[in-house]
């Protein structure tokens, strides 16, 4: 049978998050993988899920980025591939999700990791999970990735347009900070990895089709003694108090989606932060179902015929 005829869907890969603060714990012990949790910690995530209203949307956004990208394919190119969600640490669970593909009688599997930035410090789980999972169903189904869309130029332009947006507060523009923020991955997984070198890569592409000032900054860093990627977002806005901004606009780079991260960590953490010390505080919107983003993703997905990934436009 060819790759023609095989019955083929695509399925978006994410990170996953919890579905209610009662969940917090179970959640989290599945991303440390059993090992102990202090009650303080759990606690503490407990209390950020409360503040952005006790639950993760990511689950919800994802499967309408899957919706939208199914009517995009259709639309734009005549294709109807069935979209799926599989998550990392909770419910759908990327096993349980290719179980489902397989029993809808899925021969080929597109999948698409849901950042930006894949790198083995950044996604490599998610490859480990899908291997796993295929084994584990046996003969039956091909999953093919697509990854690295950090430089499609739809992307790029939607970062843009995004920017400008909040720029229009600003009476100069020069009053601003753009601080695009990215995860922070501890340095000792990153000896040799590119994750680094891609988030430049974007950041570069982006200020190269704008006059801003800006910094490349991390967020979210675990716990512990090891040494994380910064500068962080905290001591950007700190840069910016001390150079005279008026006012700092955060980025979620790295993040193609609301979840914890965002809505705890950007829109709560780091807006009492700017404000502490003087500064406006904006923030651009999370791609979330951006359109040009859906567009891009499901042109990828409708160029990668055999396996291989074609250069073309968006």
């Amino acid at each position: 049978m060819t790759t023609a005829t095989k019955k083929t869907a695509f399925v978006l890969l994410a990170f996953g998050g919890a579905d209610s603060v009662d969940n917090c714990e179970p959640f989290l012990k599945n991303i440390f993988k059993g090992r102990p949790l202090s009650a303080e910690v759990i606690e503490k995530i407990r209390e950020r899920y409360r503040l952005i209203g006790g639950r993760s949307p990511l689950l919800d956004i994802t499967r309408a980025q899957a919706d939208a990208i199914r009517s995009t394919l259709k639309a734009q190119w005549g294709i109807d591939y069935k979209g799926y969600v599989g998550m990392r640490f909770w419910h759908p669970f990327i096993k349980d999700t290719l179980k489902e593909m397989a029993a809808d009688g899925v021969e080929r599997a597109i999948a698409v990791i849901m950042s930006p930035f894949t790198t083995l410090a950044t996604s490599g789980g998610y490859d480990d999970d899908v291997a796993v999972a295929v084994k584990e169903l046996g003969a039956g189904m091909k999953v093919e990735f697509i990854k690295n869309w950090h430089l499609r130029p739809l992307f790029i332009k939607a970062i843009i347009e995004n920017v400008e947006k909040e720029l229009e507060r600003f009476e100069n523009r020069k009053d601003a900070l753009v601080i695009f923020s990215s995860h922070s991955i501890a340095r000792v997984a990153l000896e040799g990895d590119p994750y680094e070198m891609q988030v430049h890569q974007t950041v570069d592409r982006i200020v190269g089709k704008m006059g801003v000032d800006y910094k490349v900054a991390y967020q979210s860093k675990g716990a512990g003694p090891r040494d994380w990627m910064g500068p962080s977002v905290e001591e950007a806005i700190e840069g910016a108090h001390k150079t005279g901004k008026k006012g700092v606009i955060v980025v979620p780079l790295g993040f193609a989606a609301d979840h914890v991260e965002t809505l705890y960590d950007i829109d709560i953490l780091f807006k009492a932060c700017a404000e502490s010390k003087g500064l406006y505080f904006a923030r651009t919107a999370s791609m979330n179902i951006n359109e040009k983003l859906m567009l891009s993703l499901s042109e990828m997905i409708a160029k990668h015929t055999d396996g291989r990934e074609y250069a073309y436009g968006g």
